[in-house]
This record gives C-alpha cells, structure tokens and sequence, in this order.
C-alpha cells in the first residue's frame, strides 16, 4: 500500500512492471522529459509569484516514479541525457540539481543496467575536474556510484536499516530525524497541524520490521537479478507468505551484501549474484512456488517503496532539549540493538550521565569546602557517631553524603575523541586568531575521517523559524560541546547533522503585510536567504516551504480527508537524505558588563545578529529623521562609546585600531546581504549621525569591543530574540567562540609547558572556533 499521488487514476492501464498492492500508470518518455523541464524553469524563475510554489513540481516528478520501476528508469535515462547537455554546454547551474535528481531516482529504482549504471558513474567521474562545489559532490556519488554499480541495491538496503532501526549483525548503524521548531513561530493550530503532518503521513510508518525486511529482500535480490531472472510479483507475493520466516533471508541478503562490499570489485558482483539467484530459488521452494516458471518474464519487476524516516516532533522550549533527547535516543539504540562485545563496550549505559533523570532540572550549587581531609578536621564527636555500630545506616548516609560530580578532568581517550572530532569537523578557521581567512567554508572535504571507527548513531536534527531559532542552536550547540569536554558521552557515539528550514510568522515572502511589518528591510530570516543564494537548490525545494508551511496547515484544518498529505514529510525525507554539503558558520561569545559593580559578567554566544541600543535615543531616530537640516539637533543626537577592534584585511594582516563615535545603536550583522560581501566576519555598522572623515562608521572584525563612554547604558539583544536581551550594559567584548574540547587540549598542554603560548602538537590542526555547519544540497555555488 503507497500514498497515491494526484495523478493517480484507478482507470489507469495496467502495466507490465508491478505493484505487490497497486499499479501506478506508466508515463512516456516525452511525459518524463517535459517534467524535467519543468523543475529546470522553475529552478531559474525569479518570478515572485512563483516563489510559493516552487519545489512543488519536484515532488510531483519523484511521485510519478515512486510507484512503477519503469518510470524510474525512463527518468534516469532523460536526467542522464540532460546532465550531458549541461556539461556539453556548461550550464552548471542545471548540474547539481539534476544529479540529486539521479541519484535519488538511481536508489529506489528496481533494476538498472550495467551500461546505464557505468554512463552515470562516468558523468560523476567527469565532475572531478570542475571547481568545489562540484568536484565534491561529484566525489561523493562517484564513490557510491562505483559501489552501487557492483553491489546493486546496497544504498537503499542500508537507508531502510539505518532509519527504520532493522537489527541486524552486520550493518548496525541508526539515523533518526529530530524537528525542533521554534514555539514563537509555530503556535496554536500551526504546531497541531505541522505535528500530524510529520508524524502521522510517513509513508511506510505503518510498516512493521518484517515489512520493511521483506522490502530490503524484494528491492536487493531484483537490482542485482534484473527481471530476466526474477520475477518481483511472485516474489513479493512468496515473501508475504514466509511471515516471520522472511528474517533469516533478511539476514543473509544483508551479509552478502556487505561481504561484496568488501571484496570489492574483483569478481564484478558475480559471486553477489550467484548467492541471491540461489536465495531467491529457495524463497519460492519454500512457499512451493515454481522458480524455472518465472524465468524469461523480462520486465516482471514490481516497485519497493522508499518509507520517510522516523522524525519526532518537538516544539523546542529547552536548550538541554537537543541533549536530552540524543541521549535518550542513544540509551534505547544501544538496548535494542543486537551488537558486538565491541559494539556494546562503545555504547555502555554505565557512561550515560545521571541528570538524565527527574532531577535534571535542578541546579548545581558549589559549596566551598572547609574540609581537609585529614580525619582530625571532623568536628567534635563526629568521629566517634561514625563509628557508633548502633547508628542506622541511614543516619550514616546522611551525615556522610556527596551530591553527583562532573568529572573535571577527561581521561587521554577522552581527549583524543575530542581531538578527533574537532579535527575531522574541520570548518572556519577564523576563531584561531590572527591572519585567518575571511573566506567562508563548505562542503566536505571529500577525505577520510581521522576517527578510527564510524559512529553507529546518526542524528540529523531540522530546527524550523526564523533567525532567532538559529540563534538557540547555537547556544545549544555550544552548551553541548561544553558539556561533552567536561564528561565525554555522545561525542564517541553520534554523528551530528544540523538543517534549517526558514519560517516566518505566518508571512507570505514579498507580502505588503511583511514590507510594512520590516519597513527597513529587517529580514528575519536573513540566514534562510543567505543559503538560499549560495545554493539555488536549496533555495527552490527548502526556503519556499516557508510560504507553504501555513498555507498547507490552513488547507489542512479546512480539509476533510481523513489523510494527511504526504508533502511535508517527503521534502524533509529529500532534503536530509541528499543535503550533505555543510555550510560552516562561526559562533561569536560576547561578554557582556554591567554597569553595576556587583552584578556578575554574562557571557553568551550569537550566530548571525546582535544589536546595540540605547533606550532614551531609539524613539528619537524617526524624529530627526524629519529635521535632518537643524546640524546641531542631529549632532547631539546618540551616546559616546570607544570602540576596539582588530580590522580585517584580505591580505590575512589583521590590524588593531580604536575610535570614540557619537551613536544611538549599532547593529553586528554575521550574515552578509549579497554575494560580494560573502566575507566570513563580522559587519559593525554604527548609526552615527555625524562622523569625521577618517572615521568608519562600517567594520569588518571578528574581535570588538564597544563601551560607553557616559553615564548611559545601553541594551544588547542577540540574534533577534527578545528573550536574549540584556540591560543595563556598560561594555560588550565579542570574539570567535572557542571550541571546548580545544580548551581541553590546551589545558592539557600547559601542565608539560610553561610559559609557552604557541600552540604546539596537535593544537596548532586542531579548530579553535566552534563553527555551526549547517546543511545544504551544494554548500557555496560560487
């Protein structure tokens, strides 16, 4: 049973390649290729009306496909042909969406010929030799196509036991997608609407594991037999009738094939085929069914759907929210995983932290110890109540209790997964210091990790709102890996995977609603625009859902079908399974000061905005906007504040500098508005109505300090978000966020050397910022 989709018609023809449950109509070639040309157009449509609706033919394309092995290969065979035609003219704009588009169809496909499958992976080969981000996309399908094409049905078999969680003993990784969506943006019937699109319209969620082994078994033994010597119908049929019997075939499909993984290429698959041809002959004996009978049936192939992945729904109210729930989901994997002695050491429950429990919420208070140690300490006639045998057991614990600790110092394999991660995560240079680059990174580096053994737990986490919602990840990002360098436990055990889908209050892109609302054209998705133009991909399937999210929960809550529709969930099944490529961005600490003496420095950390404003002079912008020509009225306007700061320059020469500047505000921006100043740091623009002529009133740092210089303060508010507002505020010191686990390598490091302030070992490769990768379909199209 598969969600049909709107074209589909129970007047259809039938057709020769199957459904075990339904047959979907076969669409011509002219049909497939029309389509194709549709998603092109669409891709390159800078109509504003066309905004909303984009991605939406996309989908439609992949449903024509979903349900009819014959229209998936008709599909890659008119994308082969197109991607040929863009490298023949050099349209590379059309590349990187066309591939995803192959290599999506390539995975669910039945079967695929040897001939096809060797044009596809020579086209990814020829990717090699254009610039990033091609060359590392093209690497990355290239490698899969390889692998794919001697070991055919491998990558689905491993995405259905990945994110459906099918035990096995040779392939025990897990995937699962986290929604965190931000509670300002998504309330009331919004949320309610959004959670029953995500959770209850999987397709395949009604699917028990022996459905999905049956599946795996159907999908690898036609990729690898092709319908000359299968037949899908009766095969599926022969599954079914095994019922709990189809596990050991499951099993046996799945070591084959990761067997022929590791042989490689030097049989070319034969032995693979032989093994299936024979397991495929002792499926129908056992449901007494004829193989020799099904012989010569060419085209006798049925479909096996692709399901969603599982996603859990949350509206984020916590920062320890992510934490708690990958630890949570870690905890569960690892029991009902079947794993090895190995296996189960990594995953040791004695590891998972305490506060997992109820009492997680409560606070941790330090106590200064008057204590010693030594025994005589003791206050009079402790000792001898201690050793009174007569004493309960319970008065004892009482007098002599100890709250849990957080083991301050990581043991030296700790410190090496630390060290791992931050060498293997890569991404912005800048935190370093001095002479980094102000160009921005993406993508992957295509190389090896250094990690000895890959994670077995995969966590792509999708945060849906706006700018502030970006800005709680961030801090929940930086809160983990604080976490994680002060008591290691998911650093060894998860892969971390973060994407974003923009979302504004209910606001239609380009509405007169919005222009009034944002006058000074305040994007509050300025982070969700960014990656839209560095990636048209991404642009034309992701940040068009921003427009389409309330318009799918309005027609949803006047609707009366007893379904929801699948549309939701596809996209965010699309989009974590072929959005790889990372776009890195730096997380900035800033420190903030009061102007009271007694109150403590609060030190927080901002992704892509922070604003400095003075209260008594906010009102008063619009005003003097009208009597601009009174020259003494707009001088006196705004406070004095000295600001330092360390310029910087292409050539990689920092340069330290320092102003005093008459202000109301000043905005810190990370994320820059256009393509020519795609430059990773930080944007200071000042609102100085008056300014000297070596005075700048626009900087480009990553280090600054700003403080008022009168008996004014100022207000600080981070990443848009109202709830991160600080008042009262005398001085502000921004600066790259430091990693914590480097703060743990260097910490390290100066037991052995004194006085040295030079990195040394492995210090000097690791990251010292902590960049925020979020994912994409290209990384940077530049």
């Amino acid at each position: 049973m598969t969600n049909r989709a709107a074209w589909d018609s129970s007047s259809s023809p039938p057709c020769t390649m199957e459904h075990a449950g339904s047959c979907a109509p076969l669409v011509s070639e002219p049909d497939i290729y029309r389509s194709v040309q549709a998603v092109l157009r669409e891709l390159e449509s800078q109509h504003p009306f066309s905004v909303a609706n984009k991605g939406m033919l996309r989908w439609t394309l992949h449903k024509k496909v979903q349900n009819n092995p014959a229209n998936s290969l008709t599909l890659i065979r008119v994308v082969t042909k197109e991607l040929e035609k863009a490298e023949r003219l050099d349209c590379r704009t059309h590349i990187l969406p066309l591939l995803h588009t192959l290599i999506y169809a390539v995975i669910q496909s039945a079967y695929i010929p040897d001939d096809l499958y060797k044009r596809v992976y020579d086209f990814c080969k020829r990717l090699l030799t254009l610039p990033q981000p091609y060359c590392t996309v093209g690497l990355s399908y290239t490698r899969q196509m390889k692998t794919e094409r001697y070991t055919p049905g491998l990558f689905y078999q491993r995405m259905v036991i990945a994110e459906q969680s099918l035990k096995n003993d040779y392939h025990p990784f897990q995937e699962r997608v986290f929604l965190f969506a931000d509670p300002d943006v998504f309330s009331g019937p919004l949320a309610e609407s959004l959670r029953a699109d995500i959770e209850t319209s999987v397709p395949g969620g009604y699917l028990n594991p022996l459905e999905h082994m049956c599946n795996v078994v159907l999908h690898s033994v036609q990729a690898s037999l092709g319908g000359g010597l299968c037949h899908g119908p009766k095969l599926s049929q022969a599954l079914k009738d095994l019922g709990q019997d189809v596990e050991p075939y499951f099993q046996e499909v799945v070591a084959s094939l990761e067997q022929s993984v590791e042989e490689g290429s030097k049989g070319e698959g034969d032995d693979l085929r032989r093994r299936l041809e024979q397991l495929y002959s002792e499926i129908l004996n056992q449901t007494h069914s004829d193989p020799l009978s099904t012989r010569g049936h060419g085209g006798s192939l049925c479909d096996t759907l692709l399901p969603n992945p599982e996603m859990s729904f949350h509206l984020w109210q916590d920062d320890e929210e992510i934490w708690r729930e990958l630890a949570k989901c870690v905890r569960s994997s690892s029991m009902s995983l079947s794993l090895s002695q190995d296996q189960e050491m990594d995953f040791d429950l004695a590891g998972l932290p305490a506060d997992l429990t109820d009492s997680s919420a409560m606070p941790r208070h330090s106590v200064m110890s008057t204590d010693s140690g030594i025994e005589r300490d003791l206050p009079p006639g402790a000792e001898m109540s201690l050793m009174d045998p007569t004493a309960g057991a319970g008065d004892r614990e009482s007098r002599l209790s100890r709250r849990g600790g957080i083991k301050m110092r990581p043991s030296v394999t700790d410190n090496m997964a630390l060290m791992q991660d931050a060498l293997d995560e890569g991404g912005s240079t800048v935190g370093g210091g001095g002479g980094g680059t102000l160009q921005r990174r993406a993508g992957c580096s295509g190389m090896p990790s250094f990690s000895k053994q890959q994670k077995l737990f995969t966590a792509r986490i999708v945060v849906m709102g706006d700018d502030r919602v970006l800005g709680k990840l961030a801090k929940a990002f930086y809160l983990l890996r604080k976490r994680e360098a002060r008591r290691l436990f998911l650093t060894t055990k998860v892969n971390l995977q973060f994407y974003y889908i923009p979302v504004c209050e209910d606001l239609s892109l380009g509405s007169p609603v919005q222009e009034n609302l944002f006058p000074n054209g305040d994007n509050p998705c300025a982070l969700g625009s960014y990656l839209g133009m560095v990636d048209p991909w991404y642009e034309c399937n992701i940040k068009s859902l921003g427009c389409m999210i309330p318009k799918l929960a309005k027609m949803a809550k006047g609707s009366k079908q007893a379904d929801p529709s699948p549309f939701l969930s596809d996209v965010i099944s699309y989009y974590v399974r072929t959005g790889l490529q990372p776009v890195y961005f730096t997380i900035y600490s800033v420190k903030v000061t009061f102007s009271k003496v007694t109150r403590e420095p609060a030190d927080d950390v901002f992704l892509s905005h922070l604003e400095v404003d003075f209260p008594e002079f906010k009102h008063s912008q619009s005003f003097l906007k009208d009597v601009k020509h009174k020259k003494n009225t707009v001088e006196l306007c705004g406070a004095v504040v000295s600001v330092n700061y360390k310029k910087m320059l292409l050539s990689g020469r920092d340069v330290d500098k320092g102003m005093s500047i008459r202000t109301p505000g000043a905005l810190i921006s990370a994320i820059p508005s256009n393509e020519t100043e795609d430059l990773n740091c930080l944007l200071v623009a000042f609102n100085a109505t008056k300014t000297k002529n070596n005075m700048e009133t626009k900087i480009r740092t990553c280090n600054i300090k700003i403080r008022t210089l009168e008996m004014r303060t100022f207000t600080v508010t981070l990443d848009k978000d109202p709830r991160r507002t600080y008042k009262d505020v005398q001085s502000i010191e921004i600066a790259p966020c430091v990693d914590p686990g480097y703060c743990v390598q260097k910490t390290m490091k100066s037991k052995f050397s004194i006085g040295e302030e030079n990195d040394a070992c492995l210090s000097k490769y690791m990251n010292k910022g902590l960049p925020l990768p979020i994912n994409t379909f290209a990384g940077i199209i530049n």
